[in-house]
């Protein structure tokens, strides 16, 4: 694995090994310095890995070599690849032709022998560092126990004073609220609250707050702060002095079993409010929990933390309630900004009205960051001037001023406590630009082609690559922006404070080099590793000729300018991701072939309409994604490239010998048309590991081969379902047909999680092989007509999670009903059709878990369609059919609806669109 901490030691020890082993043994001159670099860099990797667990207390001379010792594991990888790269083109030139040979032997000869020379310097700075190393003597002066005590950043939050508090009434009358709740029964049960989200929201103030309203309502109180180490046996001391209401010896029970049944004791007969604050661990939780008596008298606990997962795992029983603190609003934040700036939330000069905004959206209503950067701006003078540097100077000038130390500190408690390999994969966010919606799958692929996923084990990368993602969520180190049907993430945004102490950690630990933010001050110290180019502020920067970019690894460009460095100096790169580069030219890229090492290739630049013919040669590329490009055709060494997983083409036609490529994992948008080989639709069953497959289908009935092409795809598409196919998109247009679809795949693809038609064409019943995909979750397909046995069919799917149900003729004449047999797991529902009819009635207990429903409405037709018995609906969509209807009507229904879910449980959200005929 790469670590941001310890470079890619891990990956060349590796690769040191394998060069010992049978495959090179004939090498000479270089075998004694490989095995001496192989042991003493597995020592250093030792010390690097203890070092890392204790990263935050290092002293300087100890960073430093950490640091030397990482940029050499980089050299020295960048050396084995040339190394292992010239013995390849070796015994590729002995099977060419004799003068061909002859050739390319004498180029790979004198390839080798430089690289013998590097060896030899290699080995030199490894022996040096070794030597600093036992000089210094590093191994005992970084695991020396610290004398210095921190001060807990947590204690403001505690004495806050409430009259300075903002946007605090409602979350803490929720609070309130869901804590009494239930108080007047017979039996009161115990009920844990959970309070959950990011560092700097106020969890630890809300909660002090909660807790100090409630005073008076228990018999005894408590309320506690952990730490990411915390000293269990003084918690749980700590919880007994304040619920005993005195201050105990410190020489008294010292045992945490003993204290636990003191504890429990004392609470027994009570009622209590326990407050955990700040829990970073379940391990923690489970042993506080454990002196937390379990009464029937009405006992309250509640919790905070940053992670979901210790939420919900605070929260196991039906009755207590994970709550999700908010950020505050706009109206809230600018209040909280100027009562701390001016004294009064209702002055604010004109002049600087705007830039206010900006800086406030930059706080995205963290109080933290509002009352940092506004602390820092009370002492400044209230000019447009003064307040615009302040805000340029946001993750860079202003990370010297103590109170935004003070906030980094606070937000650097999440990162500090994240594993080695998280840190490594959240730092890699600080490459994309501030605000940027980040995509799942391609963040992942492009940790993959870094070497940040750990590959022991033998599970799949980009699963395992999605657990990382999703744990980053639920640590709310990430923003969650798209959140699909079966409520995964597939796509985050970075808070801009986190970003930016991300940046600030990027470029401390040379990690990664940004260039073109304004704000953003480079400062050239090391080799480049990774660089991160934004041209859309400032379109005629250059990098300047101090910078050392033949050691880069990944290379991410925003944006176009003129005098962008050439690829021909990236000779290590492994990723390659530009996107909105319109005025690029195919030529900038006829250097392509010359990244060796290059894994991931991504290339949304609309103007690019051709790849270089020598694109084969990138025999380490796994994902080729050219989806907004002009490009239709792949160069046809494309089928040469074996480690090949992802290709995304936006109408790509299918390469002649595509079934060589069996690493193949997601192909989309593959184009059928009449000039498409029929034989290579035949290659596609061959792709054993496939699992996306994009398909638009252009193939007319009046098509002189179409039974061949028909026959090819459907024979491919059953050998496809066998294997590995998880997910199918096929797209027909005006003129083609899907009709082949209905009857023909047989046996049904029993992986099969999604199937989406975007077709004109609409099956005139469910096909049977749908009946029994049982482990289908999204489906999206069009029936003409609808009917009860269709419902029936769709509803008796077992996994089934998000449905979109097209029709092109009317509803029915006859409402379909639908019973609480049917859907029992759906969560999203579209139902459309073209023209108006009685549509459907939803019975009591129907669609359980439906979140989401999208229906059509004809103006002049009655309400009453069950909407009454959706308990768990959360979004409703009423597309209003105005034929014939007048503005009145299409207004009582609006209002009638809107009404009618305000009486739902979760009172859901309503948007209205209207059709007619026009």
């Amino acid at each position: 694995m790469v670590s941001a901490l310890a470079g890619v030691m891990t990956s060349v020890i590796a690769k040191l090994t394998a060069l010992l082993g049978e495959e090179y043994a004939k090498l000479k001159g270089v075998h004694r310095e490989v095995e001496f670099m192989k042991d003493e860099l597995s020592s250093m990797n030792a010390l690097l890995q203890r070092l890392a667990e204790v990263d935050r207390d290092l002293d300087v001379q100890t960073k430093e070599w950490r640091d030397q010792v990482r940029e050499m594991s980089y050299d020295i990888e960048d050396c084995i690849d040339d190394f292992m790269k010239s013995l390849a083109q070796t015994d590729s030139a002995k099977a060419a032709g004799l003068v061909q040979s002859v050739v390319q032997q004498l180029k790979a000869l004198r390839a080798r022998h430089q690289i013998s020379s590097q060896i030899q310097g290699l080995k030199a700075r490894v022996e040096d560092a070794s030597k600093r190393r036992m000089r210094y003597k590093l191994d005992e002066r970084a695991f020396e126990p610290s004398i210095s005590r921190a001060i807990d950043p947590r204690l403001p939050s505690l004495y806050a004073e409430p009259d300075g508090l903002v946007g605090i009434d409602k979350p803490r009358s929720e609070l309130i609220e869901c804590l009494m709740e239930g108080m007047g029964a017979s039996v009161q049960q115990q009920k844990v609250i959970s309070i959950v989200g990011p560092g700097g929201l106020g969890k630890t103030t809300l909660a002090n707050e909660v807790f100090r309203k409630l005073e008076g309502q228990f018999q005894c109180r408590a309320f506690v702060s952990l730490s990411q180490q915390p000293d269990v046996s003084k918690i749980l001391r700590n919880i007994l002095s304040q619920v005993c209401q005195q201050e105990l010896p410190s020489t008294d029970i010292q045992d945490e079993g003993k204290l636990i049944d003191t504890i429990r004791e004392v609470l027994k007969n009570k009622r209590y409010l326990v407050v955990i604050d700040d829990i970073w661990s379940t391990q923690a939780w489970k042993i506080i929990k454990c002196s937390l008596f379990l009464n029937d008298l009405g006992s309250r606990i509640m919790t905070t933390t940053r992670s979901v997962d210790i939420a919900k795992s605070c929260c196991s029983r039906c009755h207590d309630h994970v709550y999700e603190i908010m950020p505050l609003t706009t109206a809230n934040s600018k209040s909280l900004f100027f009562k701390r700036i001016f004294g009064t939330e209702d002055i604010c000069p004109p002049q600087l009205e705007e830039v206010s905004s900006e800086i406030l959206k930059k706080c995205g209503g963290s109080p933290l960051a509002i009352l940092t950067i506004a602390s820092l701006l009370a002492n400044k003078d209230c000019t447009n001037e003064e307040w615009e540097w302040v805000y340029n100077s946001i993750g860079s000038t202003l990370g010297k001023d103590p109170g935004v130390e003070e906030m980094r500190r606070i937000l650097s408690l999440s990162y500090d406590d994240l594993p080695h390999h998280l840190k490594t994969c959240l730092l890699y966010l600080s490459i994309f630009p501030e605000d940027y919606e980040i995509e799942r799958d391609r963040l992942i692929r492009r940790w993959i082609a870094e070497g940040f996923i750990d590959t022991n084990g033998g599970r799949d990368l980009e699963e395992i690559g999605e657990c990382y993602f999703n744990d980053l969520i639920n640590r709310s180190m990430l923003q969650p922006v798209e959140i699909q049907y079966d409520g995964q993430v597939v796509s985050c945004r970075v808070h801009d404070m986190i970003l930016d102490l991300l940046t600030s950690k990027s470029m401390e630990e040379n990690f990664a080099t940004f260039f073109g933010n304004q704000n953003e001050i480079l400062v050239l110290q090391h080799k480049i590793r990774r660089l991160s180019l934004s041209y859309y502020d400032q379109e005629h920067i250059m990098l300047p000729s101090t910078a050392i970019i033949s050691h880069c690894r990944s290379l991410s460009i925003v944006g176009y300018a003129e005098k962008m460095p050439s690829l021909s100096k990236f000779r290590v790169l492994r990723v390659l991701d530009i996107e909105n580069g319109e005025e690029m030219e195919s030529n900038c890229f006829e250097h392509l072939r010359k990244l060796f090492q290059l894994k991931y290739l991504r290339l949304h630049v609309r103007s690019i309409s051709a790849l270089p013919e020598q694109l084969g040669e990138l025999q380490h590329l796994k994902t080729l994604d050219m989806g907004w490009t002009k490009i239709t055709k792949m160069p046809k060494s494309i089928v040469q490239l074996q480690h090949l997983t992802c290709l995304r083409v936006g109408n790509l036609e299918l390469p002649e010998g595509i079934g060589n490529l069996q690493a193949l994992q997601e192909l989309s948008d593959i184009k059928v048309n009449r000039y498409s080989m029929a034989s290579c639709l035949l290659e596609l069953g061959s792709l054993a590991k496939l699992k996306i497959l994009g398909l638009r289908w252009y193939i007319v009935s009046t098509h002189s081969n179409k039974g061949t092409f028909v026959d090819n795809l459907v024979s491919s598409l059953r050998k496809l379902g066998r294997f590995s196919l998880r997910s199918i998109c096929i797209r027909s247009y005006h003129g083609s047909s899907t009709e082949f679809l209905l009857d023909s795949w047989f046996p049904s693809p029993h992986l099969m999680q999604k199937f989406q038609m975007g077709t004109y064409y609409n099956f005139p019943r469910v096909p049977p092989w749908i009946a029994s995909l049982d482990k289908l979750t999204y489906l999206d397909i069009n029936i003409d007509p609808v009917d009860e046995e269709a419902l029936e069919i769709l509803g008796e799917l077992p996994a089934l999670l998000f449905l979109w149900l097209m029709s092109k003729s009317a509803a029915p004449k006859q409402r379909l009903i639908i019973s609480s047999s049917m859907f029992v797991c759906l969560r999203e529902f579209h139902f459309t059709c073209w023209s108006n009819g009685e549509g459907l009635m939803f019975e009591a207990g129907a669609m359980p878990r439906l979140e989401k429903l999208w229906v059509p409405f004809d103006a002049g037709s009655g309400l009453d369609f069950g909407i009454q018995h959706l308990s768990s609906l959360r979004h409703l969509a009423v597309e209003i059919i105005c034929i014939g209807a007048t503005a009145r009507d299409v207004e009582a229904l609006e209002e009638a609806i809107r009404d009618a879910a305000h009486l739902l449980p979760n009172r859901p959200a309503v948007e209205f669109r209207t059709w007619d005929d026009e």
